[in-house]
């Protein structure tokens, strides 16, 4: 059960109040979901893009699946998900694949679903695939004041 580093340090210079809880090993977002018995549409997850040599995390429920022509819509068609490499460059401290829906501290500009944006409380990625941390709307909206927002996912 650890927090990356990097996103500790930013909760914490943010004074972002949270909940931290641990669960059984799982790989996937709507297996961490199911086994923390929360609903995926309060899960966050992250998936990191590539725009022009820059990254950007689009922030979407964990019940959803991106839909790559709505994104490429709002911010161009030379929109591209990242490869493994990519994402293990720009997120050193964190277990492969356990991207946090926070991209600020990592020097990410962000794009946030409605959809998650809407939920009364959020859970998000730590770093692991044993943590989540849990956070009501408020706070989760001050980690995501500067991100753009559209309507890029739907239901799984």
């Amino acid at each position: 059960m650890t927090i990356a580093p990097t996103l500790q340090k930013y909760l914490a210079a943010e004074n972002i109040q949270y909940e931290v809880i641990p669960h059984e090993l799982r790989m996937t977002s709507s297996g961490t979901a199911e086994a923390c018995h929360i609903s995926g549409d309060r899960l966050a997850k992250g998936i990191v893009l590539r725009r022009d040599g820059e990254y950007i995390l689009a922030v979407l429920p964990a019940s959803h699946h991106l839909r790559l022509s709505d994104l490429r819509t709002s911010l161009g068609d030379n929109v591209h998900m990242a490869d493994e490499t990519e994402i293990h460059q720009l997120f050193r401290d964190c277990a492969h694949g356990a991207v946090p829906a926070v991209g600020k501290c990592y020097g990410l500009d962000i794009i946030v679903d409605d959809s998650i944006q809407a939920q009364p409380e959020v859970y998000l990625e730590a770093g692991d695939h044993e943590t989540l941390l849990h956070m009501g709307h408020a706070q989760f909206a001050r980690l995501m004041a500067d991100a753009q927002h559209g309507r890029f996912s739907a239901h799984d």
